[in-house]
């Protein structure tokens, strides 16, 4: 009878300690779905280095226009007066 109490205390401690691993390991694959779909997701929010330059230069490239007509605008003003 002692042997039987024991086996179903381990039984029941071992369905219990099993149950508790499932859930933590089930737990870990969600979380690392949801760390894989992050990592998606925030991919298309950054811009690239690539892209970054274009970018860049785009915008120097109207100063530098920018600042030729402003150095055209004052010679035309400079001539003018004198």
């Amino acid at each position: 009878m002692d042997m039987m109490v024991w086996n179903l205390v381990l039984s029941f401690v071992s369905a219990a300690a099993l149950l508790w691993v499932k859930s933590i390991h089930d737990e870990i694959k969600r979380l690392s779905i949801l760390i894989s779909k992050t990592r998606e997701e925030h991919a298309d929010k950054f811009v690239n280095k690539h892209d970054m330059n274009n970018d860049i230069n785009r915008v120097l490239a109207r100063l530098d226009r920018l600042d030729e007509k402003l150095d055209e605008f004052m010679k035309e003003q400079r001539s003018a007066l004198g």
